[in-house]
């Protein structure tokens, strides 16, 4: 039993997804402290991903510095769903900073990182219209 917990301890420490049969999308295939991987590329800056495109120039300064420009730009890439990945914690944007999404009627789930990257993965599997904006300061 020791064994099998120091196992598991180790895996959720440093994770590498691997990709499904899907071709021709973006996939995060691992990340870990301070970093993501999408398509076998290291990424630890902010990030948008896309099933069909990567913003690698999304420009919050850090969680405490989101402005509503900052969701205006996410609206305008016209997901039906965003993942704010805010870091190694959960944190929640004020209200009145995620209006642009709102008014887009566009959903958004707020999730610590690593838990935008797997739920990513499985939405777009499913061929949804799903943005992971990542956060890692």
């Amino acid at each position: 039993m020791l064994k099998k917990f120091i196992i598991l301890a180790y895996l959720s420490a440093i994770l590498k997804l691997h990709l499904s049969n899907i071709s021709g999308i973006n996939l995060f295939t691992g990340y870990g402290e301070g970093y993501v991987m999408v398509n076998r590329q290291r990424y630890a800056h902010n990030l948008v991903v896309l099933r069909d495109r990567l913003v690698t120039d999304w420009q919050p300064a850090g969680f405490d510095q989101l402005s509503p420009a900052d969701f205006s730009l996410l609206a305008e890439l016209k997901p039906e769903i965003v993942l704010l990945g805010t870091g190694a914690r959960l944190r929640f944007p004020r209200s009145e900073l995620t209006r642009a999404l709102i008014d887009a009627r566009i959903g958004l789930e707020v999730m610590d990182i690593q838990a935008a990257c797997r739920t990513y993965n499985i939405l777009a599997a499913e061929e949804r219209k799903v943005a992971a904006a990542l956060l890692f300061s």
